[in-house]
């Protein structure tokens, strides 16, 4: 990070100090320390870094109440909260109750030292050296299932400020939550956001994550998901990224306990010059643990998908099964995909298993659909689809589902798919 980047982030911060805490300072200081990612970062060389030259990082300001129509429709039986530039919007939620409590006015916790936060967990620490609010979710070992809607709506142009939305997430043992997360903007707001989510999974605890970006094509996101998993927890994560101009998504997972299981399924859909990449460390600690990973992409017009799954297994980890399937298609002339598994496994105990690949359409299987009398348009519309539904094929909310499958279609600009649905 260069000084004058560093000077102007610890200015900004100056002007946010009077809601400063020890926590948010000592956040800071580990981000001065570190400095944050530039293209020379292994894993940030295809993240757009350019624009932090040019972008404001005091929060932003608390403005007018928003219009509930810039929100995507509810999903019936969750219950729904909303932030506004990651201040709580009381107006167009729930009020605060049972597991879900917002975080600003509340006590300072003591937590994890913000320095002990991976190199790709940079951004984080600028997350909690400015959020002045965000959402806790805490469900106790006797609480019941929950199912909760968090909406993190962006209005504010990226050169008056910055969006920092906060999530923390903490269930006790056997707790069970289903979670609708989304990030949308008002309108074709250019916001610059941040955010950054904490999980801690008790033992046999069971979080359903569902992760929707679909910010306005001018927005610049960093997005950061630390996630800790305790013995026989399950978090199944499904998580799909349409907007921003520039989207950098960073998940550290790790199966800290003995039969801890992660199953996520990612999709990224690319176009004109967008940039989609993401991160995903998993690191198996815990022995019998066991990982999933998927993801789709498909990049069309001149954009940019990019997608890094690292699997760590430690030396104390025997019986770990790990699986990863990564694939990317290139629907454009000027289109770039880059699809990465890596392996780092240190005991001989394990079964692990990766494929990658990364191409265009298959030329046999149009063949095959356009020998069976369908039109050209209509075969590729549906391998399009095809490719894409096993990122989402295990929703089991049916209204959520639908939801998913119009956004995909109107990002893949296909009317016809549209109005099939």
């Amino acid at each position: 990070m260069s000084t004058t980047l560093t000077s102007r982030i610890a200015a900004d911060y100056a002007l946010s100090a009077p809601a400063a805490g020890q926590r948010r300072a000592a956040a800071l200081a580990a981000l001065t320390a570190q400095g944050l990612p530039t293209s020379r970062d292994e894993n940030w060389k295809y993240a757009n870094l350019r624009s932090l030259e040019r972008l404001r990082f005091v929060p932003a300001a608390a403005g007018a109440p928003a219009d509930a129509a810039l929100l995507p429709a509810p999903v019936p039986g969750f219950t729904r909260y909303v932030f506004l530039d990651g201040r709580f919007a009381p107006g167009l939620s729930a009020a605060p109750a049972g597991p879900f409590s917002t975080l600003a006015g509340a006590p300072e916790v003591a937590g994890p030292d913000p320095g002990g936060r991976g190199a790709d967990e940079r951004f984080a620490l600028l997350n909690e050296a400015f959020a002045t609010d965000g959402g806790h979710i805490r469900l106790t070992a006797a609480a019941a299932p929950a199912r909760l809607e968090v909406v993190f709506l962006a209005r504010t142009e990226a050169e008056q400020g910055t969006s920092y939305p906060r999530l923390e997430i903490t269930l006790a043992a056997g707790a069970r939550l289903e979670l609708i997360e989304r990030h949308v903007s008002a309108a074709d707001a250019g916001s610059f956001v941040t955010s950054a989510l904490d999980i801690t999974l008790g033992k046999d605890a069971a979080l359903t994550h569902y992760r929707l970006q679909s910010l306005s094509a001018t927005s610049v996101l960093f997005d950061t998901l630390s996630a800790t998993l305790g013995p026989a927890a399950h978090y199944r994560l499904h998580a799909i990224s349409t907007g921003g101009q520039s989207a950098h998504s960073t998940q550290v997972l790790r199966l800290a306990g003995e039969g801890a299981h992660l199953s996520m399924a990612v999709a990224a859909l690319g176009d004109a010059q967008q940039v989609q990449g993401s991160f995903a460390l998993v690191e198996h600690v815990a022995p019998r643990a066991r990982t999933e990973q998927l993801f789709r992409g498909i990049a069309a017009g001149r954009s940019r998908i990019a997608f890094n799954g690292k699997i760590v297994v430690a030396a104390g980890a025997p019986g770990t099964d790990s699986q990863q399937s990564l694939r990317g298609l290139l629907a454009g002339a000027g289109a770039e995909i880059d699809v990465r598994p890596q392996l780092e496994i240190y005991t001989d105990d394990v079964r692990c298993s990766h494929g990658a690949s990364a191409g265009k359409l298959d030329d046999n299987m149009l063949f095959y659909l356009l020998s069976r009398g369908l039109e050209r348009t209509e075969a590729l519309r549906l391998l399009k689809w095809a490719f894409l539904a096993d990122a989402f094929a295990r929703i089991e909310v049916p209204e959520l589902r639908r939801q998913i499958e119009e956004n995909l279609a109107a990002a893949l600009k296909d009317r016809a798919l549209k109005e099939l649905l």
